[in-house]
Order: C-alpha cells, then structure tokens, then sequence
C-alpha cells in the first residue's frame, strides 16, 4: 500500500519557526505574494516544503530556514589568529569554538570566511555554509568590507581622493569606495575605509603607500552586518536580516 500522507512542512509553520512573523502573520504574507519558494510566489496555505532543501525568499530577502547552519560574528581581538588551530599553541579562533559543543553539535564543521591579520581587530564571520562563505571570499562579488584606522598626523583632503582614484601597488591598483576622516587627535587621525578587495594587508598597504602608516586596525562592517559596541573575545549569532543581507550581496 503507498503512503499517500503529505510529505515536508506547511509553508506558515516553516516562516514562523524561522521567526520573520507569527503563523497567522505568515499566512498574510503568503496570501499577499510576499513569499516565493524556489523562485516562484507561493500564494496557497497548503502549501508543504522541505526545509533542508528548499529557498524560501520574502519580499525578496532569503530567509534561513534550516536550524543545521549558522552564522556568527566574532569580534577579533589583536594578537588572535584567524585560524581554527595552530601547532605552536598561539592563541586562535578555533579557541573559541572547541568548548561550544551545543554549537559544534548543530553545525558540525565551521570555518571562517576570510581572515584578518594577527595584528588586526574586529569582524569575522564563522559558518558552515560553504556556498555563502566561497561567494562572500570571491573578489567578483565585491562584498563591500569597512575598515577604521589609526594613522599618525593629520589627514589632509587629498588622500582621499587618491585613494578613491586609485593606487598603484606591487601585485596591481586598488581603488577604495569610500574614505572619510572620522577624528583628528593631537599628533593622529582616525579614518575609516570601504574597500571591496581581500589582498593580504590590503589597507595597511594602501595607507603606507600614500604615507600614512597604520597604528591600529579594526574591521567594523562586512556588507550590512556590523560589529556595533560587540566586546573583543566574543561571538554572537547573525539575526534573520543580517543573514539575508549576505545572501542578497553575493546574488542567493
């Protein structure tokens, strides 16, 4: 005899458990075209999905939907390696992990997307969705990454603009997108940078060779997700926006 029972789980059901709204508020999002499924708008209330393999999009942002993948953001201290481990003892992300087990549970292996140099603060993210990770690494995506330094003496207007233009190192030109000063101190300046480049000491290079030489680093921003007032040592998970946010700037 053939099992004819309904396989996979209600679309308002899947929606709610994701937390974007109530089930009765998902079915108002469904009936109102707001919600596509594998590339097509789902109107219907029957309608059953499979979790693990399904696409789910709401007013064009892709929702996570399967509770096997996660995403985290590190806020990394200086001196920490952006490995998962080191054979001399030093300290590194994996440090982090190895107690979590309810982490390591859920999501098996985790890896992190880039890296950042020992002497480099701030943003990391940590996943196991490799399709996310390989297209937020991928230089063609040109995921948008915020840096703030710290620079001996005073900015004056026209690196900017130099750096904006373009600058010519040894392994080829970089163009930033963006460059402000946020603060003039006695003696220093803080400026913050938005690059879409992942070259090894990319922002260190490019602000020695217009002359002013890095005294701290810190990423702040990868895309629309933001390291805000997050303390240095510690993980957070990424929110249902911030997620969907990745997945819109590498086209998923």
């Amino acid at each position: 005899m053939v099992d004819s029972a309904p396989t996979g789980v209600r679309l308002q059901k899947v929606l709610a458990q994701a937390g974007v709204a109530s089930r009765r508020a998902s079915e108002d999002l469904i009936a109102a075209g707001r919600v596509s499924v594998d590339g097509q708008i789902v109107r219907e209330m029957g309608r059953r999905i499979d979790p693990e393999t399904a696409v789910v999009h709401v007013d064009g942002s892709r929702i996570q939907i399967r509770d096997d993948q996660v995403y985290l953001a590190l806020n990394k201290p200086e001196g920490m390696l952006s490995t998962m481990s080191d054979d001399q003892g030093r300290l590194c992300v994996g440090d982090l992990l190895m107690h979590r087990t309810e982490l390591l549970n859920q999501a098996g292996r985790l890896f992190h997307v880039g890296r950042l140099d020992q002497d480099t603060e701030g943003l990391l993210l940590i996943t196991n969705d490799g399709e996310l990770g390989h297209r937020l690494m991928h230089p063609s995506y040109e995921v948008e990454k915020t840096y703030v330094a710290e620079v001996l003496g005073q900015v004056p207007r026209d690196v900017g603009k130099r750096l904006r233009d373009g600058i010519e190192l040894e392994d080829g030109p970089v163009r930033v997108h963006s460059f402000r000063v946020v603060d003039s101190l006695p003696g220093r300046s803080m400026v913050e940078l938005v690059i879409h480049e992942g070259r090894k000491h990319i922002v260190r290079r490019l602000l020695d060779e217009v002359g002013y030489p890095v005294q701290r680093l810190v990423r702040t921003a990868i895309g629309e997700v933001r390291l805000g007032d997050q303390r240095p040592g510690k993980l957070r998970p990424l929110n249902q926006n911030e997620v969907g946010a990745l997945y819109k700037a590498v086209g998923m």
